[in-house]
């Protein structure tokens, strides 16, 4: 995509990466290629990428497509979350990032404004339509330009203890406020018994439920960045979750825990909202209640819509210091797109396909393990995928989730004001927005 189509996203250049990301010095490393090889002859690549298992997809394509097109992918293991996003704009900056990242949606506008990866939208532009249309976005950044190819994603859905849905006489719910309401039902039946958990130790899972209330917590108008936070969207999702724990209806206690863990364990807590990740955790945490959880779409905040948000997902980028681009691009459509390397991804990385067509095939066939009364478990996964909203990332993701930590732990621990939190991490975004070069509109 041409400059002039990306300049809201680019920074003041008298600011640097260390501001962004608090980056500290990094021993230069990345892609091994020199200027003088030729494009023509055979191509190395380097992966910087923390899925488990990836060296063994990686070497399908070393083996096969890749020794017939002569490019050949070495994988790096790296730490995840900012820790990489940090790395990668440190090496950026001395020139020596990888050939290819992977990368959390939410870290790609950080990425495109250091301009550390390239937009590849002529060489995987074919893609799109192997993905859905708020997955796809995710990569686009509302733009013509695509700076990545999605991995997977983590589609929000609402588990629930089936046994004990029955026992207390519940009916899942199907919109936010019969969710309300079932919480209620169930405290006055079981004043023991907890439906869920506001937890403020896990940013995503506020992010995915006000993107599904159509919150756009970054947009642009013109050349800056607009910040949503406390929108009308997000201050009801604040006020309804927040409403709910001062008035004792939910608990009011982090996920992730050992008390959490018991809760699930034990029947204390009979639900959560989730997404398509989440039998991983519940075999860990609660793996005495093996069978008797099912999952249903996340509820709506009116009958008549049918839209999720995400909690999660990756995916595949190619870095402006890769001297083979192309090369690249290829190699990242193919990991996500072909039918052999995404069965080999749900194998050895338990990955969630981005890719509709592989949703319903290999691995996906049958239900989880921890799942498997419900046969139909996959087949809902990819109808709910299907219809996950569109995202809206910026540049300072990482300052917005510290300060939703803090605010919003405050406000569960002592059953506060949730509105109050929220404007708190508009005003921090903004300060910080602005502290790094970026302009802001009001």
């Amino acid at each position: 995509m041409p400059n002039t189509k990306r300049r809201f996203f680019v920074r003041s250049a008298a600011v640097s990466v260390a501001v962004a990301l608090g980056a500290t010095a990094l021993a230069a490393c990345g892609s091994s290629e020199d200027d003088s090889e030729a494009e023509s002859g055979p191509v190395s690549l380097t992966y910087w990428t923390w899925t488990p298992g990836m060296d063994k997809v990686v070497d399908l394509w070393n083996k096969g497509q890749g020794k017939k097109d002569q490019i050949t992918v070495t994988v790096k293991k790296q730490a995840s979350g900012d820790t990489l996003v940090t790395k990668i704009l440190t090496a950026h900056k001395a020139g020596k990032a990888p050939d290819l990242v992977q990368a959390e949606y939410q870290a790609l506008p950080t990425l495109v404004s250091n301009d550390a990866v390239a937009d590849i939208a002529s060489e995987v532009g074919d893609a799109k339509s192997k993905f859905a249309d708020g997955v796809w976005q995710q990569t686009t950044l509302g733009t013509d330009a695509v700076y990545a190819v999605p991995q997977d994603i983590g589609p929000m859905m609402f588990y629930y203890r089936e046994d004990l849905f029955k026992k207390y006489g519940l009916t899942v719910p199907t919109t936010w406020e019969q969710f309300a309401e079932t919480a209620r039902a169930l405290k006055k039946k079981s004043p023991d018994t907890d439906l869920t958990t506001f937890s403020a130790n896990d940013s995503g899972l506020f992010a995915g439920l006000a993107q599904q209330a159509g919150a756009k917590w970054w947009t642009t108008s013109g050349e800056k960045w607009k910040v949503g936070i406390d929108d009308a969207a997000s201050q009801k999702v604040a006020k309804f979750w927040g409403d709910l724990v001062k008035e004792g209806a939910i608990d009011n206690q982090p996920m992730y825990t050992p008390a959490w863990n018991k809760a699930l364990n034990t029947g204390k807590q009979i639900a959560w909202v989730s997404a398509v990740w989440a039998p991983g955790t519940l075999t860990t945490a609660a793996p005495d209640t093996k069978g008797k959880w099912a999952m249903a779409p996340l509820p709506q905040w009116s009958q008549s819509e049918n839209v999720t948000g995400s909690w999660g997902g990756s995916s595949t980028a190619v870095t402006t210091d890769s001297k083979h681009k192309a090369a690249a691009a290829k190699f990242a459509a193919w990991l996500n797109t072909d039918g052999d390397a995404l069965n080999a991804l749900a194998k050895e990385s338990g990955i969630y396909p981005a890719s509709t067509s592989a949703q319903l095939s290999g691995a996906f066939t049958t239900p989880p393990d921890y799942f498997s009364n419900q046969a139909d478990f996959y087949t809902k996964a990819a109808e709910i995928a299907e219809t996950t909203a569109p995202s809206a990332w910026g540049p300072n993701v990482n300052v917005a989730y510290t300060t939703f930590k803090d605010a919003f732990g405050k406000a569960a621990k002592n059953k506060s004001d949730f509105v109050a939190a929220l404007t708190t991490m508009q005003d921090d975004t903004v300060a910080d927005l602005e502290k790094q070069g970026f302009e802001v509109s009001e």
